[in-house]
């Protein structure tokens, strides 16, 4: 890995507002953001990077490049919650190793719009398709992770547990992130372009501003849940940095063999890397309603979240290069 690429990424002004957030919440300061206010935030990110990515994509035809991204993206989404759950199920509970197998197969919308700031700030390109790869991979770890829970854990069923799969799948795919990132692509794509040009200042201009003020939000957010994952041992811990860092560097190897762009590569390993810790929540609260959302959000928030921001994407930008 470059170490200076790793001390130039902890000067990033938007890491920096994160680790200020993390200070703030561990010495109790009474710094916060409105519910509303991240709420927007999170709205508004969302929705900019996929008008952006729509408004590259409708000046591409389709190539090869797009049909094996979203191949690569699916079966990634597809395998790594397997893989997860019997490495998970060797010391935690059918429920829990569920959840945090799908969390680790989903993806991380916040950190794909981190990586895309960390890439505009390389000066390297990417593909406005990788937006749509991203959508892809939201909803096959959740079902992955239902069907596993449902093969593994021999207990009674619970309310909300075993009878709601369709109601989980209805919820993953009309999950409010995914639908404004579908929505927002497609509007890019259709929009003409001289209008379009209007929004830019919107979309493009203050775009930075407003990720380092939702990271400031996701740090206070870290540094409360902090204690509850310490409190559950190493295990969970080791496993939300190794796990997303070996998922990265297989992702960044095996795309070198069938994507072309660097950038499209290092995205696809940051997709890869990254861990949901908002669609996968919301759906395993009706599938898995034994597991434990005090260890699995943790895990995916307040460790795997800012070891990607801090190590992983220089070291999966390396890997790509």
């Amino acid at each position: 890995m470059d170490i200076g690429m790793v001390a130039t990424n902890f000067t990033n002004p938007a890491l920096l507002f994160f680790a200020l957030g993390i200070l703030a919440s561990r010495i109790r300061s009474d710094l916060e953001i409105p519910a509303q206010i991240a709420k927007f935030l999170s709205l508004y990110l969302l929705f900019s990077i996929g008008f952006k990515g729509g408004q590259e994509l409708a000046g591409n035809p389709w190539s090869a490049e797009i049909g094996w991204s979203l191949f690569l993206g699916a079966a990634m989404a597809s395998l790594v919650p397997v893989t997860s759950f019997f490495l998970l199920r060797r010391r935690l509970p059918a429920a829990d190793s569920a959840a945090i197998a799908a969390a680790y197969g989903s993806v991380s919308a916040v950190t794909f719009v981190a990586a895309v700031s960390f890439l505009e700030s390389a000066g390297l390109a990417f593909g406005g398709h990788m937006v749509a790869v991203m959508a892809l991979m939201e909803f096959p770890a959740i079902v992955v992770g239902i069907l596993l829970l449902r093969i593994f854990d021999r207990s009674p069923s619970e309310p909300g547990g075993s009878g709601s799969f369709l109601d989980v799948l209805r919820h993953s795919l009309t999950n409010g992130s995914v639908v404004l990132l579908v929505g927002s692509l497609v509007i890019g794509m259709v929009s003409d372009k001289a209008m379009a040009a209007g929004i830019k200042p919107f979309t493009t201009d203050i775009f930075k501003g407003f990720l380092a003020l939702f990271l400031l939000e996701m740090g206070l957010v870290c540094g409360r849940s902090l204690g509850s994952l310490v409190a559950r041992g190493w295990f969970p811990i080791a496993f939300a940095v190794v796990a997303p860092a070996l998922h990265g560097m297989f992702a960044a190897w095996i795309s070198t063999f069938l994507l072309v762009e660097p950038g499209n590569r290092f995205l696809f390993a940051v997709l890869s890397a990254s861990a949901s810790y908002i669609a996968v929540p919301a759906a395993m609260r009706l599938a898995a309603p034994k597991a434990d959302p005090g260890l699995y959000v943790p895990m995916a928030l307040a460790i795997t979240f800012p070891f990607n921001l801090a190590l992983g994407f220089p070291l999966y930008f390396r890997l790509v290069q």
